[in-house]
């Protein structure tokens, strides 16, 4: 569904994405795995046109990002951003429908409100926090209604953006449950960024290790721990020697 070739990206001097190649396919979960400060941010912003990559392209379905009418494109996204990012001055129920009320499908009050209200259930929350506000909830809480928000408009692509970050190990897993549970219900295509092994196992169809602004390894997530590449072998069991250097 998403196809990147030979993307480039820099900040000035910087050289971030220095030439990515992927493919994620359509209904599969593609997991970028890497450091921090190793472009998958980056990486995820240039798909969504957020930020315009120098070379190489990226399309979806076989269309250029950067040519795709934006509102159509765009509507085709769900994200889970990774500080949550809900609007402190809306009430749990109207961070759900936030895209449901606005733009050409805008849907009516009521029924959005339903709608924010079933996807709340959804994700194990009762209609009762509907009418609180972000901050008179819990971090795992204020997760799972990022969650809700990102399936709200029923995405045919989400973005999962280091969704366990600041829970618990018990919380953790909880998220990670619940996204691999919603991303086959839906048959949704999914891309998460992450440097949680323990997300990477429960969410991956697919794993791609990302470093210094190339793509070293990519394969089915179950041939990971035996790639044999020296890169994913120092990643995913946290060894302080190898290739990637522990100070950057």
């Amino acid at each position: 569904m998403i196809a990147l070739s030979n993307v480039k990206k820099s900040f000035g001097a910087n050289a971030v994405l220095r030439g990515v190649d992927l493919v994620i396919p359509s209904g599969k979960s593609m997991v970028i795995i890497g450091g921090s400060g190793t472009g998958k941010s980056v990486l995820l912003k240039c798909i969504l046109g957020l930020v315009t990559h120098d070379a190489g392209t990226i399309t979806l379905d076989g269309t250029d990002v950067r040519t795709a009418e934006r509102d159509a494109f765009l509507a085709r996204f769900g994200m889970l951003f990774q500080g949550g990012a809900l609007f402190d001055s809306l009430r749990v129920w109207e961070n759900v429908a936030f895209r449901l009320m606005r733009g050409a499908a805008k849907r009516p009050k009521a029924e959005a409100r339903e709608i924010a209200i079933e996807k709340l259930r959804r994700v194990g929350l009762g209609p009762q926090v509907a009418d609180l506000y972000p901050a008179e909830l819990s971090g795992g809480m204020q997760k799972r209604v990022g969650l809700a928000r990102a399936i709200a408009a029923e995405p045919e692509i989400i973005f999962f953006d280091e969704p366990t970050t600041g829970l618990d190990p018990i919380m953790s897993g909880v998220i990670n449950d619940l996204i691999r549970e919603i991303v086959v219900e839906m048959g949704a295509t999914a891309m998460t960024i992450t440097h949680d092994m323990s997300s990477v196992r429960a969410i991956a169809d697919e794993v791609a290790m990302l470093h210094e602004g190339t793509i070293k390894w990519t394969g089915p997530v179950s041939e990971m721990d035996a790639s044999s590449d020296p890169y994913v072998d120092q990643f995913i069991h946290g060894r302080a020697t190898g290739p990637i250097s522990a100070i950057r």
